[in-house]
């Protein structure tokens, strides 16, 4: 064989050796479930070499799924479905599907989903009837659910309670001569009614306690006129209504330009034992519609629906801050988390700070289907969720309301079997106490220094490789996981910028409300002036990086990129076998070796300042030419150091 052919093939050779350890590498942290580098590593091996196998494209599309950048996994989940659809398993459409409701494609997400839940071959029929999704989602509560006697064939819908008593809405006719005939559903127009409220439970069925309303009225002038009166919301004192009317004034309808009465925003005060004292609220506009007001549990925001211009469909949740008596802030939009290209309608903040919704904009059984989403701290909404079965149906379902308590309330629906256009459903909600749910919790401690680890992100994932619960660790190192099912197992996983994470396997048993713990270690990747990582190994004789290397290598790599302004410099010594000489010339070449493999990942060049071996010149013990030690000893002079030489001020900054 020629020597040119030696060479091609020794070549070759290198680079399928190197090809075959970054992989390895890049599987190794994603069995870890070190989601961010092996999205890195696996994203360069499709960019830069070329692999896009199975194998990578799916690990590099969940590792950026379980992650939540769902902008990436979009990317690479649409790729891996172009090139291997006959060969993969419907959880990975599942995902895609997901991904793409989270990022905002409804209607591409929803085609997918109504796909898998059609296909009777499909083994995700269960996962998508207890996900966020098409579900049933319970949470371990049986609910029972009335139509409520006072329904009539007419439009019947809301329902809020308040010392004892609730109001709804009703075109129930009045029997008046005077009641107009609502042209665009041939019924009389809408007003406000007030009922009482009753808790029925027969004797030994905890199963038929229900929600009825008795002996209801319908609330007298000046709130109800000859036009349409709906949706009450009361402050908790009851003095102070708002509701939603017609555009009108005392003496005639007011019309936009295009000759509509749109719907407003009023506000009435109870005094002296009536209603009365009626106000337009000052963001009402004559051209737009304002109404389904609903108030936050501090009674500070009011909430709202209009179709005001700017907004993202056909109508819009929106907030406006209460300053005062009569003062009020502009109207915000709740942005595209909540809104959509479709209708959100009729919302509500209960107690605990969740907002719910109607929407047929967002996936849901078809027509308008009820929806929640979490008010967080800061002012945003978390991913909007699907009440599921019984509360929606193949029909609209909206005006959602739940008490105080979490145990009864509300909601309206057209569905079949009904008694007549839309009706008011009552619910009653208990615990199922045949759910078995543990607690996991724990401690995270810097292994280094002894001391708890706060705001470290927590994260709990199942055989399955998913991340099902995420929670952040308070100032003692603490976190817990609440409602755990039994009987599985799980890694509950730790990290936090600048350290290792910290893993331990858990697994619940079959014991009911039992709390587990696993505490967890970080290990702190910044000490002092050094990155500090685990020693780095070389075959003997040899400066090659190995596989084992690469990986620990990935550290100082991850940190750089935290910090970009950061510029270290490499040293690397041996021990003292063999000469001198050359142990500085093997320790020098190791030391480069390993500052190429950092440029390799992406570093520039000027951030190493330097990469030096220094042999067996700088021993840390007495283990020095002439005496024999013990491979402890010897272990212990065999090291590489990573010096902080520029940016670690900025560092101690962020931490």
């Amino acid at each position: 064989m020629s020597f040119k052919k030696v060479l091609l093939l020794s070549l070759l050779m290198m680079v399928i050796t190197s090809f075959g350890q970054s992989r390895k590498v890049a599987d190794r942290y994603f069995e870890e479930f070190s989601y961010i580098q092996s999205a890195k590593l696996y994203k360069d091996l499709v960019l830069i070499k070329g692999d896009s196998s199975k194998h990578v494209l799916s690990r590099l599309a969940e590792s950026y799924y379980n992650n939540s950048e769902t902008e990436e996994a979009e990317i690479w989940l649409k790729k891996l479905i172009s090139n291997y659809s006959n060969e993969l398993e419907d959880k990975y459409l599942f995902k895609y599907a997901q991904v793409l409701r989270s990022n905002g494609k409804y209607k591409k997400s929803d085609s997918i989903f109504f796909k898998l839940t059609e296909n009777k071959n499909s083994n995700l029929k269960n996962e998508l009837k207890k996900g966020n999704y098409l579900l049933n989602n319970s949470n371990g509560k049986r609910i029972g659910v009335r139509n409520l006697a006072i329904n009539t064939p007419y439009s019947d819908f809301g329902g809020f309670l308040l010392n004892g008593k609730s109001y709804f809405t009703s075109s129930a006719p009045t029997g008046s001569r005077k009641q107009k005939i609502y042209k665009w559903n041939n019924q009389p127009f809408l007003n406000i009614y007030k009922a009482e409220e009753d808790i029925q439970t027969l004797e030994g069925s905890i199963q038929d306690t229900i929600l009825v309303l008795v002996n209801s009225q319908k609330f007298e002038e000046p709130i109800t006129s000859e036009l349409h009166e709906s949706t009450p919301v009361f402050t908790r004192d009851g003095r102070t209504m708002y509701f939603t009317s017609n555009n009108s004034d005392v003496k005639r309808v007011r019309r936009s330009k295009r000759r509509t009465s749109n719907l407003k925003i009023y506000k009435a005060s109870f005094i002296n034992g009536k209603w009365g004292n009626i106000e337009e609220l000052p963001f009402n506009n004559d051209e737009y519609v304002t109404g389904h007001p609903a108030l936050s549990p501090d009674e500070k925001t009011l909430y709202f629906v209009s179709n005001m211009p700017g907004g993202y469909g056909e109508s819009d949740i929106y907030k406006v801050e209460i300053k005062g008596k009569n003062e009020y802030g502009t109207p915000i939009n709740l942005g595209s988390t909540i809104n959509t290209s479709e209708k959100e309608v009729f919302p509500y903040v209960g107690s605990d700070n969740v907002l719910y919704f109607s929407s047929n904009g967002h996936l849901g059984f078809g027509l308008l289907d009820i929806f929640q989403s979490k008010i967080e701290k800061d002012g945003t909404f978390s991913s909007p969720e699907n009440l599921g079965n019984p509360f929606n149906s193949k029909k609209d379902d909206f005006s959602f309301f739940i008490s105080e308590n979490g145990k009864r309330g509300f909601f309206s629906s057209n569905r079949d079997k009904g008694k007549g256009d839309d009706d008011i459903y009552s619910f009653y909600i208990y615990t199922d106490t045949s759910i078995c749910t543990q607690i996991i919790t724990g401690t995270i401690v810097n292994n280094k220094l002894n001391v708890p680890v706060e705001g470290a992100t927590v994260k709990l994932i199942s055989k399955e490789k998913e991340v099902i619960a995420k929670t952040v660790s308070d100032k003692l190192g603490r976190y817990i996981f609440n409602d755990v099912p039994c009987n599985e197992v799980y890694t509950a996983i730790a990290t936090k910028l600048d350290h290792k994470p910290g893993r331990n396997i858990v697994s619940t048993t079959g014991k009911k409300d039992i709390e587990l713990t696993t505490n967890l270690e970080l290990t702190p990747l910044i000490i002092e002036n050094q990155i500090v990582i685990n020693p780095i190994y070389f075959d003997y004789d040899e400066s090659v990086i190995r596989e084992d290397a690469q990986y620990e290598l990935e550290n100082i790599v991850t940190v750089m990129n935290n910090h970009p302004e950061l510029v270290i410099k490499i040293e690397s010594h041996t021990d003292s076998r063999g000469p001198k000489e050359y142990n500085r010339t093997l320790s020098d070449k190791r030391a480069k070796s390993t500052r190429d493999f950092i440029l390799s990942r992406g570093i520039a060049a000027n951030r190493i300042e330097s990469a030096i071996g220094y042999g067996e010149d700088k021993p840390l013990n007495n283990c020095v030419d002439g005496k024999k030690c013990s491979e402890e000893e010897y272990q212990l002079n065999r090291r590489s150091y990573f010096y902080i030489i520029k940016g670690k001020g900025e560092i101690q900054a962020k931490q």
